[in-house]
Protein backbone atom coordinates (compact mmCIF):
# COMPACT_ATOMS: atom_id res chain seq x y z
CA UNK A 1 0.00 0.00 0.00
CA UNK A 2 3.08 2.59 0.30
CA UNK A 3 3.24 5.00 2.63
CA UNK A 4 0.26 7.32 2.84
CA UNK A 5 0.75 11.08 4.47
CA UNK A 6 -0.46 10.32 7.53
CA UNK A 7 1.58 6.78 7.87
CA UNK A 8 4.50 9.00 7.03
CA UNK A 9 4.12 11.69 9.35
CA UNK A 10 3.75 9.26 12.14
CA UNK A 11 6.71 7.13 10.76
CA UNK A 12 8.49 10.61 11.16
CA UNK A 13 7.19 11.36 14.78
CA UNK A 14 8.12 7.70 15.98
CA UNK A 15 11.91 7.58 14.56
CA UNK A 16 12.28 11.09 16.40
CA UNK A 17 11.24 9.01 19.81
CA UNK A 18 7.81 10.86 20.05
CA UNK A 19 5.44 8.74 22.12
CA UNK A 20 3.07 6.95 21.15
CA UNK A 21 0.14 9.28 21.86
CA UNK A 22 2.30 11.75 19.97
CA UNK A 23 2.84 9.51 16.92
CA UNK A 24 -0.83 9.08 16.84
CA UNK A 25 -1.76 12.33 17.35
CA UNK A 26 0.54 13.27 14.13
CA UNK A 27 -0.65 10.92 12.03
CA UNK A 28 -4.19 12.50 13.01
CA UNK A 29 -3.13 15.53 12.61
CA UNK A 30 -2.53 14.88 8.79
CA UNK A 31 -5.30 12.78 8.64
CA UNK A 32 -7.51 15.39 8.89
CA UNK A 33 -7.60 17.10 5.51
CA UNK A 34 -9.79 16.39 2.80
CA UNK A 35 -7.93 14.75 0.41
CA UNK A 36 -6.55 11.61 3.11
CA UNK A 37 -9.14 10.58 5.68
CA UNK A 38 -11.97 13.51 5.16
CA UNK A 39 -12.43 12.23 1.66
CA UNK A 40 -14.73 9.56 3.32
CA UNK A 41 -17.13 12.53 3.81
CA UNK A 42 -17.37 13.36 0.14
CA UNK A 43 -18.05 9.92 -0.72
CA UNK A 44 -21.18 10.41 2.20
CA UNK A 45 -22.63 13.17 0.55
CA UNK A 46 -22.75 11.71 -2.57
CA UNK A 47 -24.42 8.80 -1.41
CA UNK A 48 -26.85 11.30 0.36
CA UNK A 49 -27.66 12.81 -2.69
CA UNK A 50 -28.81 9.23 -3.92
CA UNK A 51 -32.15 9.04 -2.14
CA UNK A 52 -33.33 6.34 -3.93
CA UNK A 53 -31.48 3.64 -6.51
CA UNK A 54 -32.79 5.24 -9.59
CA UNK A 55 -31.28 8.72 -9.04
CA UNK A 56 -27.80 7.15 -8.98
CA UNK A 57 -27.15 8.03 -13.39
CA UNK A 58 -28.31 11.54 -12.42
CA UNK A 59 -26.21 11.83 -9.96
CA UNK A 60 -23.43 10.47 -11.39
CA UNK A 61 -24.27 12.72 -14.43
CA UNK A 62 -24.58 15.87 -12.55
CA UNK A 63 -20.53 15.11 -11.21
CA UNK A 64 -19.22 14.34 -14.46
CA UNK A 65 -20.71 17.27 -16.52
CA UNK A 66 -19.63 19.76 -13.80
CA UNK A 67 -15.99 18.00 -14.13
CA UNK A 68 -16.01 16.90 -10.72
CA UNK A 69 -14.11 13.86 -9.02
CA UNK A 70 -16.52 11.26 -8.13
CA UNK A 71 -15.61 11.30 -4.18
CA UNK A 72 -15.55 7.63 -3.20
CA UNK A 73 -13.95 6.24 -6.56
CA UNK A 74 -10.48 5.93 -7.82
CA UNK A 75 -6.74 5.63 -5.72
CA UNK A 76 -3.53 6.48 -6.68
CA UNK A 77 -2.18 3.01 -5.97
CA UNK A 78 -5.23 0.72 -6.51
CA UNK A 79 -6.09 1.25 -10.10
CA UNK A 80 -8.51 -1.78 -10.77
CA UNK A 81 -10.11 -0.97 -7.43
CA UNK A 82 -9.34 -0.93 -3.37
CA UNK A 83 -9.71 -4.28 -2.23
CA UNK A 84 -10.26 -2.97 1.57
CA UNK A 85 -13.23 -0.98 0.39
CA UNK A 86 -14.18 -4.69 -1.58
CA UNK A 87 -13.87 -6.27 1.40
CA UNK A 88 -16.04 -4.02 3.59
CA UNK A 89 -18.85 -3.77 0.86
CA UNK A 90 -18.92 -7.16 1.27
CA UNK A 91 -19.79 -7.57 4.56
CA UNK A 92 -22.11 -4.15 4.96
CA UNK A 93 -24.04 -6.23 2.40
CA UNK A 94 -23.73 -9.41 3.98
CA UNK A 95 -24.83 -7.93 7.61
CA UNK A 96 -27.64 -5.64 5.71
CA UNK A 97 -29.02 -7.10 2.90
CA UNK A 98 -32.36 -5.11 1.02
CA UNK A 99 -31.35 -1.98 3.24
CA UNK A 100 -31.87 0.66 1.28
CA UNK A 101 -28.94 2.65 1.70
CA UNK A 102 -27.19 -0.56 0.37
CA UNK A 103 -29.02 -0.80 -2.75
CA UNK A 104 -28.56 3.17 -3.62
CA UNK A 105 -24.53 1.89 -2.96
CA UNK A 106 -24.91 -0.70 -5.50
CA UNK A 107 -26.59 1.31 -8.19
CA UNK A 108 -23.76 3.71 -7.74
CA UNK A 109 -21.07 1.35 -7.96
CA UNK A 110 -23.30 0.18 -11.32
CA UNK A 111 -23.20 3.19 -13.20
CA UNK A 112 -19.95 3.99 -12.58
CA UNK A 113 -18.24 1.10 -13.82
CA UNK A 114 -21.09 0.97 -17.04
CA UNK A 115 -19.44 4.35 -17.53
CA UNK A 116 -15.87 2.92 -17.12
CA UNK A 117 -15.30 5.32 -14.64
CA UNK A 118 -12.56 4.81 -11.81
CA UNK A 119 -13.59 1.78 -9.16
CA UNK A 120 -14.65 2.57 -6.01
CA UNK A 121 -12.13 3.12 -3.03
CA UNK A 122 -12.43 2.56 1.11
CA UNK A 123 -14.21 5.86 1.19
CA UNK A 124 -17.23 4.93 -0.54
CA UNK A 125 -17.03 1.24 1.40
CA UNK A 126 -17.23 3.81 4.94
CA UNK A 127 -20.18 6.09 3.19
CA UNK A 128 -22.05 3.02 3.15
CA UNK A 129 -21.20 1.59 5.81
CA UNK A 130 -22.47 5.04 7.76
CA UNK A 131 -25.29 5.28 5.86
CA UNK A 132 -26.56 1.55 6.79
CA UNK A 133 -25.64 1.81 10.14
CA UNK A 134 -27.37 5.63 10.71
CA UNK A 135 -24.23 7.29 11.91
CA UNK A 136 -23.38 10.96 12.51
CA UNK A 137 -22.29 12.24 8.98
CA UNK A 138 -18.28 12.37 8.64
CA UNK A 139 -18.15 9.17 10.94
CA UNK A 140 -16.10 7.60 8.21
CA UNK A 141 -13.52 9.93 8.81
CA UNK A 142 -13.04 8.53 12.74
CA UNK A 143 -13.50 4.99 11.85
CA UNK A 144 -10.83 4.79 8.92
CA UNK A 145 -8.60 7.09 11.71
CA UNK A 146 -9.61 4.22 14.77
CA UNK A 147 -8.32 1.45 11.54
CA UNK A 148 -4.97 3.55 10.74
CA UNK A 149 -4.00 3.83 14.48
CA UNK A 150 -3.21 0.33 15.33
CA UNK A 151 -0.84 0.19 11.99
CA UNK A 152 0.49 3.82 12.74
CA UNK A 153 1.64 2.29 16.11
CA UNK A 154 3.17 -0.53 14.06
CA UNK A 155 5.77 1.75 12.29
CA UNK A 156 6.49 3.24 15.32
CA UNK A 157 7.75 -0.03 16.85
CA UNK A 158 9.40 -0.15 13.51
CA UNK A 159 11.01 2.88 14.22
CA UNK A 160 11.95 2.92 17.93
CA UNK A 161 14.16 -0.57 16.68
CA UNK A 162 15.73 1.05 14.08
CA UNK A 163 17.33 3.79 16.44
CA UNK A 164 17.39 6.50 13.71
CA UNK A 165 16.05 9.58 12.88
CA UNK A 166 13.96 9.52 9.48
CA UNK A 167 15.32 12.06 6.77
CA UNK A 168 14.08 12.21 4.00
CA UNK A 169 16.23 13.75 1.21
CA UNK A 170 15.02 16.42 -1.24
CA UNK A 171 16.63 18.90 -3.86
CA UNK A 172 16.22 22.47 -4.73
CA UNK A 173 14.16 23.06 -7.47
CA UNK A 174 13.50 26.81 -6.98
CA UNK A 175 15.49 29.70 -8.92
CA UNK A 176 19.27 29.79 -9.08
CA UNK A 177 20.54 31.20 -5.71
CA UNK A 178 23.26 33.82 -6.67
Amino acid sequence: HELAASTLAARVAASARADPYAVVQTGLGVLGGPLHGGASYGAERLLAEVGEPCQAARVITDRVRRGERVPGFGHRVYNNGDGRGGALLDLVKEAAPGHERVAAGVAVLAEMRRRRLPERNIDFALAVLTAVGGMAAGAGEAIFAVARAAGWLAHAMEEYERGSLLRLRASYTGPPIT
